[in-house]
């Protein structure tokens, strides 16, 4: 990073850390350390984060990040929250490893430190929360389909790469599930790279070569896109419905078209809510962040950890016409 670019992060960074209104000096100060500031996804977080606080009582957010996705500039952003002294730090971390030393010396402080959405090496956070599960989404992905099929139908799954670890984790997982869903038959599995013209041309190649096929199920944010694009385009909104993962922002357009009924990804509210709550807890001394143990995360329940001290929130939240609305804006 250039040195004019230190001194803008470090300015924006303070700029951040003091833009806080002055709290009780006995109140718990929980730091939601975020990729980048302006961003969307990560706003809606503080949000929740807030609701959090304003649930608790006694606890200031100091919701804060740099301004590109960069470990240096998240180092930077840590060590400003040490020498404040926080009693936590939430991070969504931009690389898994590099800021392990920073965070071992906030531990050394007794700085409660987790890590949520995009995870830290174990020895650098004493838990992490995942959004959801690979069992959740996979389940999710079939049931969003299943849901508008009640006589049963085939549908065929658009995926990303067929090396892609997560999607094909995901799609492992739906396949387990499938049978529950009485009367559904998956066709098919293509890939369209996450590359919107590819994504598009195999949708279209689904559509012809399964003329009684119901439902395009696709878990990546780009073939959604493209799929419900290519059935747009095709005449066949309502025969052929387009689900999986998406963001609300780009799929606003497909759910008033009726070109998809319904969609998932996780709730950045209910995440830097569930956060937030986690390390309270922690810092509190309330909960213990071991294997098998559980925390307390308000409304969201509790997160199990497993042998990692990483734990799963919820289902992927369900984004449709009495919703998209409220969603469309923030991410």
């Amino acid at each position: 990073m250039s040195v004019f670019k230190k001194a803008m992060a470090s300015a924006a960074i303070a700029a951040t850390m003091f833009a806080a209104p002055v709290m009780a000096e006995d109140n718990m100060r929980i730091a939601l350390v975020v990729k980048a500031l302006g961003i969307g996804f990560f706003e809606a977080a503080a949000k929740g984060a807030e609701e959090a606080a304003t649930e608790l009582g006694g606890v200031e957010i100091i919701y804060t990040g740099p301004t590109d996705t960069t470990a240096e500039g998240q180092i930077e952003v840590i060590n400003a929250l040490i020498a404040q002294n926080v009693d936590a730090i939430a991070i969504s971390a931009n690389d898994t490893d590099a800021l392990v030393p920073a965070l071992k010396k906030a531990m050394s402080r007794g700085i409660t430190v987790i890590s949520w959405d995009s995870g830290v090496a174990s020895d650098g956070r004493q838990m992490h929360l995942n959004p959801s599960s690979n069992p959740l989404i996979g389940n999710m992905i079939i049931k969003l389909a299943a849901d508008h099929l009640p006589d049963g139908g085939d549908v065929a799954v658009l995926s990303a790469t067929a090396t892609a670890t997560n999607q094909n984790i995901w799609i492992d997982e739906m396949n387990k599930v499938t049978g529950e869903y009485s009367g559904i038959n998956v066709v098919a599995t293509v890939y369209g790279d996450d590359l919107a013209d590819k994504s598009y041309r195999e949708a279209q190649g689904l559509m012809a070569s399964y003329p009684n096929l119901k439902a395009i199920i696709a878990p990546t944010t780009v073939g959604i896109v493209a799929a419900a694009q290519a059935v747009t385009d095709a005449g066949k909104i309502g025969e052929i419905n387009v689900t999986g993962l998406a963001l609300p922002s780009e799929m606003a357009g497909h759910i008033e078209s009726g070109a998809s009924k319904s969609f998932a990804i996780w709730n950045p509210i209910d995440l830097g809510y569930a956060a937030t709550m986690i390390a309270y807890n922690l810092a509190k001394g309330t909960a213990t962040a071991e294997a098998g143990k559980s925390i307390p995360m308000g409304r969201m329940g509790e997160v199990a950890l497993d042998g990692n001290s990483e734990g799963a929130m919820a289902d992927p939240f369900v984004y449709d016409a009495s919703n998209i609305d409220a969603f469309k804006s923030i991410f």
